[in-house]
């Protein structure tokens, strides 16, 4: 160790002294002190450096951007399932960071309710993701509107729960149409766009179930394909700036789990390290990082967003 310091001190360096638990020495050399500003409880969060001329350029930027609420400013975003739920959750989060989303479920009429309540106003659009020319269509429209698209969130879903030997042809069919199929169309209809912009962020959402799970051998299947979808398209999108992320929301509160029988909540609460449901803004938050610049270079990744469910 004394034999390190030595050789540190002859290349001329020296750690800086200051407090605050801050070390600068990763941003630039030399002696400096880092504050944290008052403020909100955001902000807060964060040590920001006197010394801003140090900072990089990028850092500056992105931290600007998260603390005034335009992380996503002027983003085109398509949002599936939008109309309640996670995909609410995720619509508003993405409005509240800047960007103009299209708000496409299966009911119009919610689809446009959560678009017009949005800010800056969203649009509502009705879209079955299992029909391949709908998707198309509504991917052609964004962007003929906005003239870009930039984000895509996979989040339209069903589940047809049932024992296995009790689960019918069309239980099957139904939720592999839309929660694995429907994802394949959009992402296609979207990537042919991202590619030819040389950029873009696709978000699918997964379920904690894709690791199996009783009674929802369809809904398992479905999710555990869409693990490997997003993988796939990572690896052949990278090339074009396209990233593809999927995320894996464990037991969320949402009008879905409300209807579980309240000894099966209690179990599933139980699996939970953090000791709560999940709500669909910690799902949101998620999605928003990963459609935001600041996550250009994390692809091909499989987050869980579950308190620790699996562990």
């Amino acid at each position: 160790m004394r034999r390190y310091r030595a050789q540190q001190q002859a290349a001329g360096y020296r750690p800086a002294k200051h407090g605050h638990g801050c070390d600068c020495s990763d941003l630039h050399a030399g002696p400096t002190c880092c504050v944290q500003p008052n403020g909100d409880s955001l902000r807060r969060r964060f040590r920001v450096c006197e010394r801003r001329e140090a900072v990089t350029p990028t850092f500056r930027v992105g931290l600007r951007a998260l603390l005034s609420g335009d992380l996503l400013k002027d983003k085109v975003a398509i949002v599936t399932g939008a109309g309640r739920g996670i995909g609410e959750g995720i619509a508003r989060k993405l409005a509240q960071d800047g960007a103009i989303v299209i708000c496409a479920d299966v009911n119009e009429t919610d689809a446009t309710a959560v678009a017009s309540s949005l800010r800056p106003a969203g649009i509502g659009v009705r879209l079955d993701v299992s029909n391949a020319s709908e998707c198309d269509a509504v991917v052609k429209d964004a962007h003929d509107r906005y003239g870009r698209l930039d984000i895509l969130v996979n989040n339209a879903g069903i589940n047809r729960d049932a024992m296995l030997h009790k689960m019918s042809d069309d239980q099957w069919h139904q939720v592999i149409a839309v929660d694995l199929t429907g994802v394949f169309f959009m992402t296609r209809a979207a990537s042919r766009i991202m590619r030819t912009a040389g950029s873009g962020r696709i978000v699918n959402i997964s379920s904690a179930s894709w690791m199996g799970n009783i009674g929802q051998a369809n809904y398992a299947a479905a999710k555990a394909g869409v693990v490997g979808l997003s993988r796939t398209a990572a690896k052949e999108l990278a090339r074009s700036q396209v990233t593809v992320n999927a995320l894996c929301p464990g037991f969320i509160d949402t009008t879905m789990t409300r209807g579980i029988p309240d000894a099966i909540r209690e179990q599933q609460l139980a699996k939970i390290p953090l000791g709560r449901a999940g709500q669909p803004a910690d799902v949101a938050a998620v999605v928003a990082f990963l459609a935001s610049d600041e996550a250009g270079y994390i692809t091909g990744e499989v987050i869980n967003v579950g308190g620790g469910y699996i562990l």
